[in-house]
């Protein structure tokens, strides 16, 4: 992974579009104290590069139903390798890491997945509409898994602080 180096004008640039994606190249370009041309240039060699990866609305879970968060630890059996049975003949077997980061990504209640170090292998968050939602995508889901040894949950009683915006000031 290659790092991009930032001035201090992509800089305010980012910090611009972390508040407001939706703004317009005029509007990022007069809070940068840039005119369009060059500021619509950043923009698109930060896109390029990577640094900025999408565009996205930021949906209030409350809102849609999914009152409940919850963080997940979750522990694999630590075999090198299981045969899957929905593996075709022949392919090599998977690791009980890859299966599972697979099987995640399937899986809508989980927003976030995380491989860790330490006692657990992943940390999920996951956002689910009340207890019997959590107790379904336990029982039904992901403790089906046959790589889950075991799994810790805490639930979010209240939210002090959640950004998506990273501290670009530099």
């Amino acid at each position: 992974m290659s790092k991009i180096e930032l001035d201090k004008t992509d800089r305010k640039i980012l910090a611009v579009l972390q508040t407001d994606g939706r703004l317009s190249n005029q509007d990022v370009a007069e809070r940068v104290n840039l005119s369009p041309s060059p500021c619509l240039r950043r923009i698109k060699r930060l896109e390029e590069a990577g640094v900025i990866r999408q565009y996205v609305a930021l949906v209030d879970p409350d809102k849609i139903g999914l009152g409940l968060l919850a963080y997940v630890n979750v522990r694999l059996e630590k075999h090198s390798e299981v045969a899957s049975a929905s593996r075709a003949p022949g392919l090599p077997a998977t690791s009980p890491r890859n299966d599972f980061a697979v099987s995640v990504g399937t899986w809508p209640e989980v927003v976030a997945c995380y491989a860790m170090t330490g006692e657990m292998d992943f940390l999920l968050r996951v956002h689910v509409e009340d207890m019997d939602h959590f107790s379904r995508f336990m029982m039904g889901t992901l403790l089906k898994h046959p790589a889950v040894l075991d799994v810790k949950s805490s639930f979010a009683l209240q939210r002090i602080k959640e950004t998506t915006a990273l501290p670009v000031a530099g």
